[in-house]
Order: structure tokens, then sequence, then C-alpha cells
């Protein structure tokens, strides 16, 4: 079985999308997280730097591998003949979001296919954009974060 794809921008990696890796492993058996820049966000973190804090987040994990791409998903899937995408749903918003994404992907690469994984209550209302913002202000986020990322915003 090929793995399946869990990506996002990834700025930065959360305990949540730590969960839904490991998760979506448990269920596919490997998972390939894919890193790619949004040019909607203002990135905190380059490219480089967050496939380094997922490597280092992940490390000693089996059958977890980080990855980048610097264009579409659906060319990223055709490139590496992968078919199937793990996505996260935290809210209505995300379910609204992501079924666009999905549309999208389809339709660019007809043999791809989403699945969606909730979030679990323990991280369902945890964002990047908010951490980030807390750590602007001095907040500790350090509940919501690996450890790697904790140092990385001290730096």
């Amino acid at each position: 079985m090929k793995p399946v794809v869990f990506s996002g921008s990834f700025d930065p990696v959360t305990n949540g999308h730590i969960d839904l890796i490991k998760r979506a492993r448990a269920i596919f058996g490997a998972v390939v997280v894919v890193v790619f820049h949004n040019s909607a966000k203002q990135g905190r973190f380059s490219v480089e730097e967050r496939v380094a804090l997922l490597q280092e987040a992940l490390k000693g994990e089996e059958n977890i591998t980080v990855d980048s791409c610097p264009g579409l998903l659906a060319d990223y899937m055709k490139q590496h003949q992968y078919t199937t995408v793990v996505r996260g749903l935290r809210s209505a918003h995300d379910w609204n979001h992501e079924r666009t994404q999905a549309y999208f992907n389809k339709a660019f690469y007809p043999q791809l296919e989403t699945v969606f994984l909730p979030a679990c209550e323990t991280y369902q209302f945890i964002s990047s954009s908010t951490l980030k913002e807390a750590v602007f202000h001095g907040a500790d986020i350090s509940a919501w974060v690996p450890p790697c990322v904790q140092k990385a915003f001290k730096k």
C-alpha cells in the first residue's frame, strides 16, 4: 500500500497536527507529511524551518516521512503517484474550506481521494495562527506545541 499524504503549511506544527499524523499512520500504515508554502498566509517560519521542526517533532516515529513542495498538492501527488490525502477538521469552517480544496484537487488529479479526520477534542481549538498571535504577546504556548517549536519561538 502506498503512503497517505498529510499536507499543510504547519507554520508552526502543533500537537494537533502531530495527533492527526499519528492517527493517519495508525489507519493507513505510512504517512508522508508535506509542507507547502501558503501564499494566503504570512509565514513565521520558512518552509525549510518547518520541515526541520516536523522532522524533530516526529523523530523516532516509524513510517512517517517529511517532505516539502512549492506548488499544488495535486501536482505533488501525481509526481509521486500518491492517491490519498488526509485532512484534519476542527470545525464547520474547516469542513467548508477542505471540501473546496478536495474538489479542486480531484479536478486536477482525478485519482486523488481526500479522507477527513476530525480533530480530537483536546486539539479542536488549536490553530497555528492563534498560537503565533499568542507568542507575539508573550504567552506560553508549550501545552499546544512540540518542545522544538517552543524553542524555535524563543530564538
